[in-house]
């Protein structure tokens, strides 16, 4: 999804301001990053706004599931010294 690199600075500088991404996209990034920086803080209310841009329970679960399948596999590279090509 984010191949284009001036998107990717687009969404990092001003996610609700970004121009290149819809409601849909920047709820489930701000569900995303809360998910990942402030897991202790997510309430019911989280989920209730990605169902009314749309996302069905189904995706809902999908979202999470990547999110914090990113944060576990980085948590696990990070814990083991591993680096990543590229570094």
């Amino acid at each position: 999804m984010l191949q284009d690199d001036s998107k990717l600075g687009e969404i990092e500088s001003a996610l609700d301001e970004a121009s290149q991404i819809d409601e849909r996209q920047s709820a489930m990034l701000r569900y995303s990053i809360k998910l990942t920086q402030t897991p202790e803080k997510m309430v019911e209310q989280d989920v209730i706004d990605l169902r009314q841009v749309g996302f069905s329970d189904r995706d809902i679960l999908h979202i999470a599931e990547v999110t914090a399948y990113y944060a576990y596999v980085n948590r696990i590279a990070d814990g083991l010294g591993v680096k990543l090509e590229g570094e």
